[in-house]
């Protein structure tokens, strides 16, 4: 009788060890390894600039497909001012829970460099880069320069007797034509910058006369272009715009450069690693999407996607290279 008494008594202890061990293994499944349960409110998409704008376009465009293909609300935030600052340290600053997105864009690199605010990518975990539109140089369809390389030509031998715009003094188009100046081996200065509010009043002046060169995107110049108004001398890029064939790029002209204005997404610095990786995911597909890349043609922006890891070294050397270019024009 008493052996049979311990035997049911460590019977029972074992009983209770066994559903102790069951009972904790599951809870530090549901609490440690499980995914965690998100979004647990509505996702907020932050975007710099105002609304009808291209980065306002995309970003409602990425919003409403999220919302239809994942259930999630989603809702989008112009927040406008101080050339972009006022949006990205919102960004920058919201809780780093993934339910606010950053629509990061180029003068996120800028802003340091320029002393406008104490924000840049290092605040950041990239999503990924969804767009990017190379400058391209634009002049009258009377010009005289039948390309770019007797432009440049024409630039460096007269300095001072042109002028470009297409965007503010230090804008992604002003940097583009810095770059592509310095490429050639020619002075910045030998080609002033008239600041502008961006590409559209700068092609209008181009008409005008008020100015000689814009450096914009060919989609924002594409109106005019087939208009018989403009016409583009080359594409900042390391291929040619399939909806400009006959555009050729600068670097088959014998200038090694590349430039143009990004668009991506981000999170604050902080946010969990299995929250971007959700995020991730559920954007990729939206962006795969027939519906976004349709959209995405249809208003000539460029498809170009960035994971997460490749965005982030993207965003370094971005940040340097326009680092040097302020620099090299006198704006840092």
């Amino acid at each position: 009788m008493f052996t049979s008494g311990i035997s049911k008594t460590t019977s029972l202890i074992i009983v209770i060890l066994i559903i102790a061990v069951v009972v904790g293994g599951l809870y530090y499944y549901t609490t440690v390894t499980a995914p965690p349960k998100f979004p647990t409110k509505p996702i907020t998409f932050i975007v710099s600039w105002a609304a009808g704008g291209g980065t306002d376009r995309t970003a409602r465009m990425l919003a409403a497909l999220l919302e239809n293909m994942t259930g999630w609300k989603t809702i989008v935030e112009n927040k406008v001012g101080g050339g972009g600052t006022i949006g990205h340290l919102a960004m920058a600053t919201a809780p780093p829970d993934g339910h606010t997105i950053g629509v990061i864009t180029f003068e996120l690199s800028t802003f340091v460099w320029m002393g406008l605010a104490n924000v840049s990518y290092k605040d950041f975990k990239p999503i990924m880069r969804y767009n990017w539109d190379a400058a391209a140089i634009i002049v009258r369809a009377d010009a005289p320069w039948k390309d770019a390389i007797e432009l440049t030509n024409y630039i460096k031998a007269n300095p001072g007797k042109l002028k470009a715009s297409g965007t503010a003094k230090g804008g992604v188009w002003d940097l583009a034509r810095i770059g592509w100046l310095k490429t050639a081996g020619v002075d910045p200065n030998a080609l002033p910058w008239v600041p502008s509010t961006g590409a559209a009043p700068c092609l209008q002046d181009l008409i005008a006369g008020g100015v000689d060169i814009c450096t914009c995107s060919l989609p924002e110049a594409g109106p005019l272009i087939e208009a018989g108004k403009v016409k583009a001398l080359a594409v900042m890029d390391d291929k040619r715009n399939p909806a400009f064939p006959d555009v050729p790029t600068l670097k088959e002209l014998g200038i090694d450069w590349k430039f143009g204005a990004w668009r991506g997404l981000a999170v604050p610095k902080g946010t969990p690693d299995d929250i971007v990786k959700i995020l991730h995911d559920a954007l990729k597909k939206v962006i795969d999407s027939p519906q976004w890349k349709e959209f995405m043609e249809k208003n000539g922006f460029g498809m170009a996607y960035l994971p997460p890891d490749e965005f982030a070294k993207f965003l370094e050397e971005d940040f340097k290279v326009i680092g040097e270019l302020l620099k090299a024009a006198g704006y840092a």
